[in-house]
């Protein structure tokens, strides 16, 4: 047993707390990583808020890290003792449909990913050292540790030079986004794309669809922080509101619409579907990869004959559509190349005490992507 510390929820609405915990000693098929850095995803602060409910609390955050691996158990698939490691917050089986035809970011295990548990046990690897309390992990990873211990299955070994305090990114943010235009939204050369929302998730749709070679990339977003770093990273066009980002694709396409619009705001609500609709061309796609109430089932205010009159499609994305194992590691390769940005992603990195400061932040605009850094 390894004594660390963590940030934790204790209950929904709430604010991350560090606290000392215990994490178990690895089983077979685990490995025992100290983190070097982990990214400040949205989706953790809807744990906080309870959008996204945690199966049990209090509820260790972080999903989206890298670290080195200071222990394996058995049958860890290589994994030993100094490799780097990026996580994949969505696990990989590699034998269930989905992963044996490609699509590993639907793999069977992700239905345990808000148990706080181990997949298929009730058990799981972390406890409050003060009192022996369960705590739950956050996709079974919990990044928001200063030592974790992880799933073969969440893990994919990176080459030893790259730096790890920027690889945390592709673990989530960079994948989800770049995939939710490369692969959920087909951005060909010379479309016309809309990126509605720049956070740590569409700042990376806008690299995506600027290396998938779209002639107009117009972000949205009302921080003008978040504009500007758009256009830094392959945005043509950057403007407050979605009628703008309307107009600016009706002008390109002789009032066609854009041929796709992919959502990544930080809490997503109907009407935002509603406005990609309006926003795209006859055959076009709506990419809805933004979170909000997971729990809603308000209805769209989509017009059915859109759908059927006009070939209008809605497209969700998980993960952008990856597969972990290849992409997490093709994206690094496109980071060495030049070709993806992660370095000049990070607007402030912060320490495991400053989680809840780092939400603030965020929710301020003062963010497009924070990192802790241990």
């Amino acid at each position: 047993m390894v004594h660390t510390r963590g940030a934790v929820i204790r209950n929904a609405p709430g604010k991350y707390e560090v606290v000392d915990l215990e994490v178990d000693d690895p089983r077979p098929g685990e490995i025992e990583v100290k983190m070097v850095a982990s990214g400040l995803c949205h989706s953790d602060d809807h744990i906080a808020t309870g959008d996204i409910p945690a199966g049990r609390y209090p509820f260790a955050g972080g999903h989206e890290g890298s670290g080195i691996v200071t222990r394996a158990g058995a049958n860890t698939k290589g994994l030993a003792e100094g490799d780097h490691v990026v996580f994949s917050f969505l696990p990989s089986c590699g034998h269930c449909r989905w992963c044996s035809s490609g699509m590993q970011n639907l793999c069977d295990l992700g239905a345990g990913l808000l148990t706080g548990a181990r997949w298929g046990e009730d058990s799981t690897r972390l406890k409050l050292a003060s009192d022996g309390t369960p705590v739950g992990q956050m996709c079974g990873i919990s990044t928001f540790c200063e030592t974790t211990l992880v799933s073969q299955d969440s893990c994919v070994k990176v080459p030893d030079d790259v730096p790890l305090e920027v690889a945390c990114l592709v673990g989530c943010g960079v994948g989800t986004g770049w995939g939710s235009a490369v692969n959920a939204g087909g951005v060909e050369p010379g479309h016309t794309t809309i990126v509605m929302g720049v956070g740590g998730i569409g700042i990376n749709a806008v690299q995506g669809a600027a290396h998938a070679g779209a002639g107009n990339v117009i972000a949205v977003d009302p921080v003008a922080l978040k504009r500007d770093a758009a256009l830094r990273l392959g945005a043509t066009h950057a403007v407050e509101t979605m009628e703008e980002a309307t107009e600016i694709a009706h002008q390109f396409t002789n009032g066609q619409g854009a041929d796709q619009t992919i959502i990544t705001v930080g809490v997503l609500k109907p009407d935002h579907v509603g406005q990609a609709m309006a926003s795209i061309r006859k055959a076009g796609t709506v990419v809805v990869t933004a979170l909000g109430d997971i729990q809603s089932t308000e209805p769209l205010p989509v017009s059915l004959a859109d759908v059927t009159l006009f070939q209008k499609r809605i497209q969700g994305a998980m993960f952008g559509m990856s597969n972990p194992n290849w992409d997490i590691l093709r994206q690094l390769e496109l980071y060495r190349s030049g070709a993806l940005k992660l370095d000049e992603l990070v607007t402030n990195t912060y320490t495991l005490d400053q989680v809840a400061t780092a939400y603030e932040d965020m929710h301020a605009g003062r963010n497009v992507r924070g990192v802790v850094r241990y």
